[in-house]
């Protein structure tokens, strides 16, 4: 993938590591299977795109990696073990390959929206208990909308944030400030 991207474009300045899933099951149900799902999703399948794009950043001396976290990544809620061990595990990584690479002009970020209302979550929208649950810790009382994230997204691949690295830009309406 990278290698056709830089034969079309001749290079890559941003990479954003948005794919994710996300199987919500109570710890004690959590299977090895579901498990591996979300962690070679979130976690393995991201580092290894950043690995890769930023061999190709590296050689240039320059670009810019934003991977997609939660607000999972940093606080704990029921029936997201995985969910939250990938994206704390992405959190890590992010930490150092800022370290690694931010002498050698890569910028590394990542971007922890709250609850965002897309396709893959119509179901627990849907859901009037968890609605009810999360909106109540959301101090700005709304979800997300992928709107919302753009402009976190936006900053950290633009110059303005060009002595930010490894660092959280938390989207979360104020959660993570409780």
């Amino acid at each position: 993938m990278v290698a056709d991207v830089v034969r079309k474009h001749q290079r890559i300045d941003v990479l954003v590591n948005n794919a994710g899933t996300n199987i919500q099951q109570p710890a004690i149900d959590v299977t090895e299977e579901s498990w591996d799902t979300v962690i070679d999703t979130n976690l393995k399948g991201a580092f290894f795109c950043a690995q890769e794009v930023g061999r190709h950043m590296l050689e240039r001396g320059s670009g810019k990696i934003i991977n997609m976290v939660s607000t999972f990544a940093q606080l704990g809620f029921h029936g997201r073990t995985s969910y939250a061990a990938s994206k704390g595990g992405l959190l890590q990584v992010t930490r150092v390959l800022a370290v690694e690479w931010a002498s050698k002009g890569v910028n590394v970020n990542a971007v922890g929206p709250t609850a965002t209302h897309t396709l893959m979550n119509d179901a627990l929208f849907a859901t009037g208990e968890w609605r009810d649950d999360v909106l109540r810790r959301i101090p700005a009382g709304r979800f997300n909308e992928p709107e919302d994230v753009v402009g976190a997204v936006i900053f950290l691949a633009s110059a303005a944030s060009n002595m930010v690295h490894g660092h959280l830009l938390m989207v979360d309406g104020g959660w993570s400030a409780i």
